[in-house]
């Protein structure tokens, strides 16, 4: 907003001119400070992802003038045998994100609705605090737990899912027939679907804060007339505070998603890395961009070195574009904005 307000010039009253008159706006020096600070901090932010995304893109230089178009259709790495690609680890990368939303959004909008809408008071601050410090967890904390506690003890449901559902592709196990006693548990380790749990809990404490502010600004008017008209209280969530509150869901799942996508060390931790494009989530064997950066940055070539800077390349402008869907879809919901008078 400008300092400087210039009022319009009046009509002449008896041959005599009107004065304009200027307003100026005169803000403090706290609110100049704050408005500088603002300012500054948004600016900084843009230059640093500005300079990331250049200096991702002249280290991949080199790999992506030697591979080309090539690099996004190739499944194969092996920068220094001349084929590497990202086509495996891309599609691994958006199946594990994909199965972790899939898990992480209902479980976090029962938890949001449950603290905003029915919790009582004390109860719901001792949960917002549980939420907040699961969010502070280490991913390696989470990668232990999925690797020595959490598959071992999911096996039963992924052989559940592939013998009832195994005719719907993604849920189809290689080797291994319906109902097949003689099955081997290791063909159900190490999978897609087993990653995406222990995701789905990193992500979970995110979404469901994001959904729980924006459940919590719903319009007490429009509750109160809810109630009035004879709705129940779940009627007057159903009408007034998930309508409100559409768009801190969907920008909760896309932050969310967002963040699975970038999750390194707890699949590390989890997957058997495989550089072949595999749709089937249940069956051993994935690979993800971040896995692959953090597995062969250590042992790769110069040549590597770029290659996997053109893979993290890859999965920078995906995170953007994700982040940037997010805060457009809250910016222009209700939920991102100043209630309703």
């Amino acid at each position: 907003m400008s300092d400087l307000v210039t009022a319009p010039e009046l009509p002449a009253t008896g041959g005599v001119p009107q004065r304009k008159r200027d307003l100026v706006a005169n803000p403090g020096a706290a609110d100049r400070v704050f408005r500088s600070t603002a300012r500054g901090g948004g600016l900084l932010v843009l230059v640093i992802m500005a300079l990331v995304g250049t200096f991702l893109g002249y280290r991949a230089l080199q790999a992506l003038r030697k591979d080309g178009v090539h690099f996004v259709t190739t499944q194969d790495w092996n920068p220094d045998g001349g084929k590497f690609g990202i086509a495996a680890v891309i599609v691994g990368t958006i199946l594990i994100a994909l199965v972790a939303v899939a898990v992480a959004v209902p479980l976090s909008l029962a938890a949001a609705l449950y603290i905003s809408e029915y919790a009582p008071r004390g109860l719901r601050r001792l949960l917002i605090s549980i939420i907040d410090l699961m969010a502070a967890i280490p991913s390696v904390v989470f990668g232990l737990w999925g690797a020595f506690f959490l598959q071992w003890r999911v096996i039963s449901l992924s052989r559940w899912i592939s013998d009832w559902f195994g005719w719907i592709p993604i849920f189809k196990v290689n080797g291994v027939t319906r109902h097949d006693p003689l099955a081997t548990s290791t063909v159900y380790t190490s999978s897609t679907f087993i990653a995406g749990l222990v995701v789905a809990l990193m992500v979970a404490p995110i979404a469901c804060s994001i959904m729980r502010e924006g459940f919590s600004q719903a319009p007490i008017g429009e509750r109160e007339g809810a109630y009035a008209l004879g709705a129940t209280r779940w009627g007057m969530i159903r009408s007034v505070v998930l309508p409100f509150g559409r768009g801190a869901v969907i920008g909760g799942t896309m932050l969310g998603l967002g963040r699975a996508l970038g999750e390194t060390i707890a699949v590390v931790m989890i997957i058997s890395p495989r550089f072949v494009i595999q749709p089937r989530i249940l069956e051993n064997g994935t690979s993800s961009v971040s896995s692959l950066i953090a597995l062969r940055y250590g042992e790769a070539s110069p040549f590597g070195i770029s290659a996997l800077m053109a893979a993290g390349l890859a999965l920078f402008a995906l995170t953007l574009v994700v982040n940037f869907a997010a805060a457009s879809v809250v910016a222009r919901s209700r939920s991102g904005a100043v209630s309703e008078v």
